[in-house]
């Protein structure tokens, strides 16, 4: 049982911790240096830099779910029974679901609309919907995975508790 609880841990402190260094410093650092170096055009190669990130974020999140979810189950099988197994494991499915909506539902068109664009989306005017598309889905990328990140500070309180 050890072994798996440890398993679990690893994989809520690999979810968490990539995604606060992604998002707390990798992030904002990218995009500060790269637009004081050039306002228009770093913002746009922090943004591919930063979207290169989130594309091996991706899988990492996938296989820290996937192992979450195996482990903990596990668990529950072997005995004794996780506290709160079935809240915790729909926290980490609607994880997962969010990360796969993410990788596989969001970046690619925010992507797509990055290169048919072809230059900063900044220099759109205000009533281009393409510059209104390419924020909503921007914000909707941040609101999914931001609340990937609630989802483990509840799976890390729960671990606390135990």
């Amino acid at each position: 049982m050890f072994v798996l609880r440890y398993l679990y841990i690893l994989a809520l402190g690999v979810w968490l911790g990539g995604m606060a260094v992604a998002g707390l410093v990798a992030a904002p650092e990218i995009f500060a240096v790269l637009e004081a170096w050039n306002p228009a055009e770093g913002r746009v190669l922090a943004g591919r830099i930063f979207g290169g990130i989130l594309a091996r974020m991706h899988p990492v999140l996938y296989t820290a779910a996937a192992v979450m979810l195996v482990t903990l189950t596990i668990r529950r099988l072997l005995g004794p029974r996780p506290v709160a197994y079935g809240v915790r494991a729909t926290i980490i499915s609607v994880m997962f679901g969010l990360a796969l909506a993410s990788g596989f539902g969001i970046s690619p068109r925010v992507e797509a609309m990055q290169r048919a664009i072809g230059g900063p989306v900044t220099a759109l005017p205000d009533t281009d919907p393409r510059r209104t598309s390419f924020y909503q889905l921007h914000g909707l990328s941040n609101l999914l995975l931001g609340a990937t990140v609630l989802g483990a500070l509840l799976l890390v309180f729960w671990e606390s508790r135990e």
